[in-house]
């Protein structure tokens, strides 16, 4: 693999761990647990694997003799930068307790394991991707384990390379099939521990035991960097506003901590607009405002960031796309046939009447991105609709109206953006780095005490490495049950951005004086040498939560 000068020298970095993790290791049991909500019907669906206590590992005194062991790891879902360093801490960790243990890696995500595809990880495998980006040293993969088909195709290799623990890295979506592969081996005597580790850029994995998921602060800084520099060439330029949106479909937390640290003049979070039952048209007509504010000031030019999620929040599109959805899962061969001229037309005689308006009233090239293929589950692919090139274009409608009966006297032009891929697999910052590092050495901490159906939990992360408290959570205490697919199924409850928390708090108090002065950060690129102060600060949103904790302790 041919290494850039930033990779040689990153390969040198040792990522900082807690102190607890350092030496030999105690394991600290506290009471049970139980999911956070609909406790009989969690309970009843895992057994085996329900009410365990939280787990939490001090500094110990006497040292274990661990035999050798062998250890799976799938990546699941979508890449977050660190999992190499999660792989890196899960393989130190084994080697720690017995050098003769290995570590074997299922190619392709969770796909590879019921396919058999796999590798083994040896030392200079690892060794060439410590600290990078990317999850290319094994690949992933959305493959979903739900069946008990695949968990016993699963075994078979398991069984076959005396494997007897699997770390799963995934999302919300992943770690509750860990949950349920756990139970289900847990169930059978199958003889294999099942961990999971917190992974997510969107950042909608995360509780009072899980302070955030890993790649979410590499991400930000990463797109917080392209913003900044939009902003600068933007106050430079003095001409254009620019529209643009940022990964994050479920939640808002992307934009909300990319605000905080460049402040633009608007930032949209998708949970306040339906938390306030706003229309489409509202957020159009308040972003049209400030727009008219800045110009009557002479200022013709700012910044507008939209979570990739917005359609989805405002109450009137969902209920359209719900019923889009609905309508296309039971009629889709024949609106295939259906001349492309013509489907716009087809769509707005079959919906109700409410939702057939409000479908016309689209521009052209939304409403179709709205009937495009389906994801997986039948749903819209929000990522595909352009919503930012939707809001400027109702935007300048908008203003044009506002001309005319002399609410507005500016010029207005537009540049749009779409910022998802760049932030997924870059290197990671000294925080993802050294925190992917200890969730993964967690997780082999936690295989070594025989525990299954615990996430790797690292917490008090805005302190010093060296404080931070290393452990466990069992995956059913953060579990509730939701409609997926017309049933009631127990997943990960979703942490969405909240609006009586702290980080939207700050936000809310800031907003009207960015959206009328130009008062732009400009953040620059992720710094990996120097001081910490410079290269060691976590995320704004996590710093603001722990102040929040603090107080409230």
């Amino acid at each position: 693999m041919t290494k850039s000068a930033l990779q040689i020298a990153r390969a040198a970095y040792e990522p900082k761990v807690p102190n607890t993790l350092k030496g030999i290791v105690k394991i600290d049991e506290g009471e049970p647990t139980q999911s956070v909500s609909h406790q009989e019907e969690i309970k009843k669906l895992f057994p085996n694997t329900y009410g365990m206590p939280i787990i939490k590992f001090e500094e110990g005194t006497e040292k274990q003799n661990h035999a050798p062991i062998n250890v799976g790891v799938i990546l699941s879902g979508g890449q977050a930068p660190g999992g190499h360093n999660v792989i890196a801490g899960i393989f130190d960790g084994i080697k720690n307790m017995n050098q003769e243990s290995r570590l074997y890696g299922f190619i392709l995500g969770p796909g590879g394991l019921v396919d058999h595809k796999y590798m083994e990880l040896t030392s200079d495998i690892i060794d060439e991707y410590r600290n990078t980006g990317g999850f290319d040293m094994i690949g992933s993969g959305r493959t979903k384990l739900e069946k008990e088909e695949q968990f016993d195709k699963g075994l078979e290799i398991l069984k076959e390379l005396n494997i007897s623990a699997l770390v799963i890295i995934g999302g919300d979506d992943s770690n509750t099939n860990a949950c349920v592969l756990a139970e289900y081996y847990a169930k059978i005597g199958a003889g294999v521990q099942v961990i999971g580790c917190p992974k997510t850029i969107d950042g909608d994995l995360k509780n009072d035991m899980i302070e955030t998921s890993f790649g979410f602060d590499t991400a930000c800084k990463v797109y917080s960097e392209v913003i900044g520099n939009i902003q600068r060439d933007c106050n430079s330029a003095r001409k254009y506003w620019h529209f643009i949106k940022l990964m994050g479909r479920s939640a808002s937390h992307i934009a909300l901590e990319c605000a905080l640290q460049v402040q633009p003049n608007v930032c949209i979070i998708s949970e306040e607009v339906e938390a306030k039952n706003q229309s489409l048209d509202d957020v159009v007509q308040y972003i049209a405002n400030v727009v008219a504010e800045r110009a009557a000031d002479g200022n013709n030019f700012g910044t507008v960031l939209i979570p990739e999620g917005l359609i989805e929040f405002i109450p009137a599109m969902k209920k359209l796309i719900s019923e889009l959805n609905d309508y296309l899962a039971h009629n889709e061969e024949e609106f295939k046939r259906i001349k492309r001229s013509h489907q716009r037309a087809h769509i707005i005689d079959k919906l109700s009447e409410e939702n057939s308006k409000i479908y016309a009233s689209l521009p052209e090239n939304v409403a179709r991105q709205l009937t495009m293929d389906r994801d997986p589950h039948g749903n819209v692919q929000v990522s595909l609709i352009e919503t930012e090139k939707l809001l400027a274009e109702m935007v300048g409608k908008r203003l044009a109206e506002m001309e005319e009966k002399g609410e507005y006297n500016g010029k207005f032009a537009t540049q749009v953006h779409f910022f998802g891929y760049e932030g997924r697999c870059a290197a990671p910052s000294n925080y993802d780095a050294d925190y992917c590092y200890s969730l993964g050495y967690t997780a082999s901490t936690l295989i070594g005490a025989g525990k299954t159906g615990y996430m790797a939990s690292v917490r008090n992360t805005t302190a010093q490495a060296a404080e931070w408290i290393a452990g466990g959570v069992p995956i059913t205490m953060m579990m509730n049950m939701e409609r997926r697919h017309g049933e009631m199924k127990p997943v990960i409850q979703k942490a969405l951005v909240k609006l009586d928390g702290g980080p939207f708090r700050v936000f809310a108090g800031q907003r009207n004086d960015w959206a009328k002065n130009t008062d732009y950060v400009y953040p620059g690129p992720i710094q990996y040498f120097g001081p910490a102060e410079v290269c060691d600060q976590p995320t704004k949103t996590l710093q603001i939560e722990q102040e929040e904790r603090l107080q409230k302790s």
